[in-house]
């Protein structure tokens, strides 16, 4: 057993095995246009620090980042702002309740959210990011977004945006809520559209796994020799990937793969494993939290068979 994988070949057979989980699960309806998904889709990318790269399954298939995007956005925010600034106004701590949940906001005191992964926390931390419209604030992000993977046509797909746009009532809600409590001081509507324009932006598994292969080496691409984000900053990212990152799955995900993770309702799945490599997957059908179910089959045999759990080291 081999602690890398060596060809396109290897990773096709985990997609095989792990389609046949695919009918376990449901595309998410709540958003109409991710409704249009096919539940079949299944790819993913392994993307190593020097370079190399494989790849299985539907790899032209392109995902919207949706809540992977709540790790990309609070490493720029922490960039730009510092911790003290940004923990000042959102918490640490993981949290059983939904992603999309108001519960804690109303018992907690200060009413600030509990982690930037729950989306009152990604509003927050949103809400953050610099810039005199709401154009040149998703700009901040796009450009950010295509340093991480190298790829200039990094875009978003405006049919999404405009359905998250359009059907983000209980996000309106969380950021009047917030907005009441001196969390945010912005115009909830141009919070919410940007917001859904970060959420979907557009790329597929291989350049996910890149995303993830920068957040693995502490926030270096080895192969330009950047550091494109400060190493302490990487590593609270991951933290929260790990606490965090597979929504209230977090705790028996850790258990059964050890990878720090971030999945999107879109399907998709980011990895990082620290100091090993980057993982993308997609795969549109999701289980009952709202996680890729054949995604997470995937990572369960990648783990196994490559020994990726951090917690073996």
């Amino acid at each position: 057993m081999g602690c890398q994988c060596r060809s396109n070949d290897e990773l096709q057979q985990l997609v095989d095995e792990a389609k046949k989980y695919t009918s376990n699960g449901t595309v998410a309806n709540y958003i109409p246009a991710l409704e249009k998904a096919n539940p079949e889709d299944l790819s993913v990318a392994i993307y190593y620090p020097d370079g190399k790269g494989y790849c299985a399954g539907n790899v032209s298939c392109k995902m919207t980042l949706q809540s992977i995007s709540k790790v990309l956005t609070l490493a720029l925010v922490l960039m730009e702002k510092g911790e003290d600034h940004v923990f000042s106004y959102v918490g640490k701590e993981p949290t059983g309740d939904p992603f999309n949940s108001i519960a804690k906001l109303e018992t907690n005191k200060p009413s600030k959210p509990l982690n930037p992964m729950i989306n009152a926390g990604a509003l927050t931390v949103t809400h953050m990011i610099e810039g005199a419209s709401v154009t040149e604030r998703f700009q901040r992000i796009l450009h950010f977004i295509r340093e991480l993977t190298q790829n200039p046509n990094i875009g978003f797909n405006e049919g999404v945006a405009r359905s998250e746009y359009n059907t983000a009532d209980l996000n309106r809600s969380l950021s009047y809520f917030l907005k009441q409590h001196h969390v945010i001081n912005e115009n909830v509507e141009e919070l919410i559209e940007l917001y859904s324009k970060q959420c979907a932006i557009e790329m597929d598994s291989q350049d996910l796994a890149r995303i993830g292969c920068v957040l693995a080496m502490n926030g270096k691409d080895l192969l330009t020799g950047k550091q494109i984000i400060p190493g302490d900053i990487a590593r609270i990212c991951k933290t929260f990937m790990v606490t965090c990152g597979m929504y209230n799955a977090s705790g028996e995900f850790a258990i059964n793969v050890g990878i720090p993770a971030k999945s999107g309702v879109s399907g998709g799945i980011m990895g990082a494993v620290p100091g090993k490599c980057g993982i993308g997957i997609y795969g549109a059908a999701l289980d009952e939290r709202g996680n890729s179910v054949a995604g997470i089959k995937i990572l369960e045999m990648m783990a196994k068979k490559y020994s990726l759990s951090m917690f073996n080291l």
